[in-house]
């Protein structure tokens, strides 16, 4: 519960923030306020970086001491704020670029919603794969096993990343995902579609679709700049902690 809690409050405040320096920026007033980029020696220090030492800071400390309570809560939130900090820039070091505030930044806002959503169903204590009741059941706990496995690699063939990933710890997510029609532009869909069923998967992951999921990613995460002016160099800085 405490690292759900700190990964979702350190997201609501650093895209807040990170919207309240572009506002700045787009309009400058030409006094400097107390939130802004972090330069260290002239380079700009994204936020993910800050993420990325707290939670190897926290998993040495919760290794080598492992704390009882209220330090293990502490270190919980602390753990989920790092976390917060690395998926709200994961597009930048999947890309390896700076599209923060780009269309491809978009990805950022997928894999917080998936980090959040994962957090949730894990604080309901969902079991991916269930338990055994004795010997006699192990074969079929294996079979479910494997077919659960099976359906969430065909949701991440299909083009589905969160489908998949969420249904590792929900089995239903992933059969539903599995039968039905795959993205377009997806592994599975250019080694097995052509003709009509190219075509259905095309009217389905439209324009209508993606208009439909951007809209709830800039809800979430603030509209990406225009395309031409959407690569901002590291030396202008780039409207963000």
């Amino acid at each position: 519960m405490w690292a759900l809690a700190g990964f979702l409050v350190t997201f609501v405040v650093v895209r807040g923030i990170s919207r309240r320096i572009r506002a700045k920026r787009r309009k400058p007033t030409g006094k400097r306020g107390l939130l802004g980029d972090i330069h260290i020696g002239g380079v700009h220090v994204h936020h993910q970086v800050w993420g990325i030492l707290l939670v190897l800071v926290v998993g040495l400390l919760e290794f080598r001491y492992d704390p009882a309570a209220p330090w293990r809560e502490v270190l919980a939130a602390l753990f989920g704020a790092g976390a917060a900090l690395v998926l709200d820039e994961f597009a930048l070091w999947f890309h390896l670029d700076d599209v923060y505030w780009a269309q491809r930044g978009r990805k950022s806002i997928d894999a917080v919603l998936v980090g959040g959503a994962l957090g949730g169903l894990l604080l309901l204590e969902a079991s991916p794969i269930g338990e055994t009741r004795g010997e006699s059941a192990m074969w079929s706990y294996l079979l479910g096993v494997g077919v659960h496995l099976v359906t969430a690699l065909v949701c991440l063939l299909k083009g589905k990343l969160a489908t998949g990933v969420l249904g590792v710890v929900v089995p239903v997510i992933a059969l539903v995902g599995a039968f039905r029609l795959a993205k377009p532009e997806s592994m599975w869909a250019r080694r097995r579609y052509a003709g009509r069923k190219l075509d259905r998967a095309r009217r389905r992951f439209g324009a209508g679709y993606t208009a439909r999921h951007n809209r709830l990613r800039d809800l979430f995460g603030g509209a990406p700049e225009e395309p031409e002016t959407e690569s901002v160099s590291e030396s202008e800085g780039s409207g963000r902690r």
